[in-house]
C-alpha cells in the first residue's frame, strides 16, 4: 500500500504503451480501470489524497489514427477528476500512420498542446519530450531539454525533475539493450535530480532492474497491452506465453522536501507489487541505491525440498516440470533446463524460460517440453534458478529414458 508515514505533497501515474486501437479494445478497459484505481488508492490516503497527473509515456494510440488519438482524450476527459491534469508524448506507433509531421500536427490539433511540453505540478517540473524520427531525437530536441532543464534546475537544484521519452536510455533500465536511445544521455549527465521514465520495451515494471540509478535516476514504465523481454536465449523468443496479461503502472509520489517513493502497481488484479523503490535524494548520486552495484551480491536462488518430476515420455521426449525456486528478495526470473546423455555427459538440449514474475499470481510450478531426442535412451535432467543479477541455484535433477 501506499506508506502512511510518507507525506506527498504531489502524486502522479505514469504509463506507457497503452495502444489504443480504432476499434473498442481490452487496453481502454485497462487504462479506465488503471485511474479508478488510482483515484481510490489516492482517496484512502490518510494525509494526501489527490490524483495530481496522470502521464502517458508513448505509443498510447497503437497506429497514430485520429480514431485513436481522440478515444484516448476521451479517456482523460471523461476519467479525470478537473484537478488532475496528463501529459503526453509520443513516438513510434503514433508515427505508423501518415508520419511524424502529421502526427504532429494531428496531436496538437487534438491534445490542444505542444508535442514536446515543460509544465509544472504543484512546484514539481514535467518534461516531456516527442521523438523526432521512430524512436529518436535529434539535436533540435536534445536542445530544447537542455533549455527547459536549466529552467527547472534553476527553481530548485534539489527538488526532483520528471524526465518523460518514449523509449529508454541505452544501458540503463532493463529493456535498454535494443529499446532505447542514447541521445539525451550527455545532457542528462549534468542534472543528476532528472528522475527519467521510459517505456517502449514493455518490460515489466516489477522486473528491479527497471529502476537504475548511475549518473541519474531511470525507470521503466511498463505496458497496458502485452510483455516483451529484453533477453533473448529463452526458446519461446522475448514475448512470453499469455503476454496480454498484462497491465501495469507506476504510482509516484513526492514529498515537501523532494524526496520519492515509487510504487510498481499490477492493474490486472488490483495489486501492488511488493516493494517501493524509495529516493531520498534525488540531486545526490551518492546516496543511489539502485545502481549496477546490485550485480555485487552473492545472494542466489535456492531449491527448497524440491522434487524435478519427468513426465509424458515418449520415444523422442519427455516433459520437465519443477516448483518454483526460492530467493531473498525480490523474485527468481528465470531457469535453465539442461539435457545431457547419460552415458558420456554431453550436453544435448538447453532450453530457459522466464519464472513468469511478471504475473501477479505466479505458478507454483513451471513446465518444459522437449522432443528430438534419441530414442530408448537414458537422460540425464538439471534445473538451474537465476537471480536477475546473475547468481544462480545449485541444480536440481533427475534422470528420464526415452521409449
Amino acid at each position: 500500500m501506499l506508506q502512511k508515514d510518507f507525506n506527498p505533497v504531489l502524486r502522479f501515474v505514469a504509463v506507457s504503451d497503452v495502444h489504443y486501437k480504432d476499434d473498442h479494445c481490452i487496453e481502454e478497459e485497462r487504462m479506465e480501470k488503471a485511474l479508478k484505481i488510482a483515484y481510490r488508492l489516492s482517496e484512502a490516503h490518510p494525509n494526501y489524497k489527490r490524483l495530481d497527473a496522470v502521464v502517458a509515456n508513448g505509443d498510447f494510440a497503437n497506429s497514430g489514427t485520429e480514431a485513436q488519438m481522440r478515444k484516448f482524450k476521451k479517456t482523460m476527459d471523461e476519467c479525470l477528476k478537473p484537478e488532475t491534469v496528463y501529459a503526453l508524448d509520443m513516438a513510434s506507433h503514433e508515427y505508423h500512420g501518415a508520419g511524424v509531421e502529421a502526427a504532429y500536427e494531428l496531436f496538437q490539433r487534438v491534445f490542444e498542446r505542444p508535442v514536446d511540453n515543460h509544465i509544472e505540478v504543484n512546484g514539481f517540473h514535467f518534461i516531456t519530450m516527442s521523438s523526432s524520427s521512430g524512436c529518436e531525437y535529434n539535436e533540435e530536441k536534445v536542445a530544447y531539454a537542455r533549455a527547459e532543464l536549466l529552467k527547472a534546475r534553476e527553481a530548485d537544484p534539489k527538488k526532483p525533475i520528471f524526465f518523460f521519452q518514449h523509449p529508454h536510455l541505452t544501458d540503463t533500465v532493463s529493456g535498454s539493450i535494443y529499446w532505447a536511445d542514447e541521445a539525451f544521455i550527455p545532457t542528462l549527465m549534468d542534472f543528476p535530480q532528472v528522475i527519467d521514465f521510459s517505456g517502449h520495451s514493455h518490460v515489466p515494471i516489477n522486473d528491479p532492474r527497471s529502476i537504475h540509478q548511475r549518473h541519474f535516476t531511470c525507470l521503466g514504465t511498463g505496458s497496458m497491452s502485452y510483455f516483451e523481454l529484453d533477453e533473448f536465449d529463452k526458446h519461446y523468443g522475448t514475448c512470453p506465453p499469455n503476454k496480454q496479461d498484462c497491465a501495469q503502472m507506476l504510482i509516484v509520489e513526492a514529498d515537501a522536501e523532494g524526496r520519492v517513493r515509487i510504487y510498481p502497481y499490477d492493474v490486472l488484479t488490483d495489486n501492488f507489487f511488493p516493494f517501493v523503490w524509495e529516493i531520498d535524494e534525488p540531486w545526490n548520486p551518492d546516496s543511489f541505491k539502485y545502481t549496477d552495484a546490485r550485480y555485487k551480491t552473492t545472494d542466489a536462488p535456492w531449491f527448497e525440498d524440491a522434487t524435478l518430476t519427468v513426465s509424458d515420455v515418449t520415444d523422442k521426449g519427455f516433459k520437465v516440470t519443477f516448483p518454483q525456486a526460492k530467493v531473498k528478495a525480490e523474485y527468481v526470473n528465470d531457469y535453465k533446463v539442461v539435457i545431457r546423455e547419460a552415458s558420456n555427459g554431453a550436453i544435448v538440449k538447453q532450453k530457459k524460460i522466464w519464472s513468469e514474475y511478471y504475473f501477479y499470481n505466479m505458478p507454483e510450478t513451471l513446465s518444459v517440453d522437449f522432443d528430438d531426442l534419441k530414442t530408448g535412451t537414458d537422460y540425464e535432467v538439471a534445473v538451474i534458478a537465476g537471480s536477475f543479477w546473475d547468481t544462480y541455484s545449485a541444480p536440481i535433477k533427475a534422470t528420464a529414458k526415452t521409449k
